[in-house]
């Protein structure tokens, strides 16, 4: 499929790209640079990854409608090249709050370049299949990405020195941007009628009262909600639980990283059945139980056979849950339904920030992130009777559209 759309290609190379300097620069860069040059408590730590994911939210919101006004394609490119600046800034910043200013705004520019990235399957293929098979490879170079990117910025680091590693942001910026430059799609000026608050809006209507397209949502919410507890305490986990050092968690998101990778290359090749409401509450139940194989055991070996399960599970979810929203979405609206969300993921990330740690003092860390999966598994397992109704609705608008 990529030899055969040169479009296609050209977007799965600028998210591989993007999602290489990105992950390397957060990783190394952002979070490692707060702290161990700037020696951040875990109050700060907490309240700058806070500030990038109300940033990122932000960034997600405007990104969606500028998507639909003007293409993924010029989002992207300008997105990407807007990164630029702040990176550069962090590379610099003197104080830690300063250096939190440059890192919320890569937030800001950064998100949008996934939420373009996202956007960009229904401007370049056509069909279930196809935008099935196209979300695919679009999140599989981007995972690959982030399983390359950290790796990427331990060896610049270790070579140079810590603040090097934001050249690499630097530079893949500017490969992604020419390569999304490439792409050639219908980039005609939408006929919108009011302000850009008055689109905006109107994709949060369309989001949220269109059954189908707010399940979607939903689910992946209740999914970022439990990876929010791991950014929170996966760290914890691996130091007070497990009882190894920090290059564990390495070695471990690198194992995930794989399975994400796989996921995503297995999603086209499994029934057609699955690409529906059913399979998309099935993948979460899966997701919410796949938590339970990481983190259920001190084992390091079962810790990495569930780090690589997870990952092929969310490797799928992801693509699915896009595919679905790229088929209800009318393609005026694509932008606007994918950055809603998006932000809902930023804010799933963001929220168990401000009480999962007290839960983990409580609860314990182990049995805090446990009960995290079950919950998530319990959110989907209940609403597979919404998604029934939801497929059913789908097949017969489906027959009456080819009466």
């Amino acid at each position: 499929m990529l030899r055969s759309n040169r479009n296609l290609a050209y977007v799965v190379l600028a998210r591989f790209v993007s999602r290489l300097g990105g992950s390397a620069v957060w990783f190394i860069g952002t979070m490692g640079v707060a702290a161990y040059v700037f020696e951040a408590t875990p109050r700060q730590l907490a309240i700058m990854s806070a500030i990038n994911g109300i940033a990122a939210i932000a960034g997600s919101l405007i990104a969606g409608v500028l998507i639909d006004r003007f293409g993924p394609r010029k989002v992207m490119i300008w997105a990407e090249f807007g990164s630029i600046p702040p990176v550069l800034w962090m590379m610099v910043a003197p104080t830690l709050p300063l250096f939190v200013l440059g890192s919320a705004g890569f937030s800001l520019f950064g998100i949008p370049t996934w939420t373009a990235g996202a956007s960009f399957a229904p401007y370049i293929v056509a069909g279930r299949a196809e935008l099935e098979r196209a979300n695919a490879y679009i999140e599989g170079g981007s995972a690959v990405g982030f399983v390359l990117g950290p790796a990427l910025g331990a060896i610049v680091s270790n070579a140079f020195n810590q603040r090097s590693v934001f050249w690499v942001m630097v530079i893949c910026s500017v490969i992604a941007a020419a390569a999304a430059w490439q792409t050639h799609i219908d980039e005609t000026p939408r006929e919108h009628i009011g302000t850009a608050w008055a689109d905006f809006k109107d994709g949060l209507r369309i989001s949220y009262t269109t059954r189908s397209i707010l399940y979607c949502i939903v689910m992946g919410t209740a999914v970022w909600l439990g990876f929010g507890a791991f950014s929170a305490l996966e760290p914890l986990f691996y130091r007070d639980v497990v009882g190894v050092g920090v290059e564990w968690i390495g070695w471990m998101n690198t194992a995930f990283g794989v399975g994400l990778v796989s996921g995503a290359a297995l999603l086209p090749r499994l029934p057609a059945k699955v690409v529906s409401a059913r399979g998309l509450a099935v993948y979460t139940t899966l997701a919410g139980l796949g938590t339970i194989l990481y983190v259920g055991s001190t084992d390091l070996r079962l810790i990495a056979a569930g780090a690589i399960v997870w990952g092929v599970i969310i490797g799928g979810l992801e693509p699915l849950l896009r595919t679905l929203l790229h088929l209800d979405s009318p393609h005026e609206y694509v932008g606007r339904i994918v950055g809603t969300a998006q932000w809902h993921r930023s804010l799933g990330e963001l929220v168990p920030l401000a009480f999962v740690p007290a839960l983990a003092v409580l609860l314990g860390i182990q049995q805090t992130l446990v009960g995290g999966g079950l919950l998530v598994a319990a959110i989907a397992l209940v609403s597979y009777p919404v998604a029934v109704v939801i497929d059913r609705s789908r097949g017969q608008a489906a027959v009456t559209s080819e009466a």
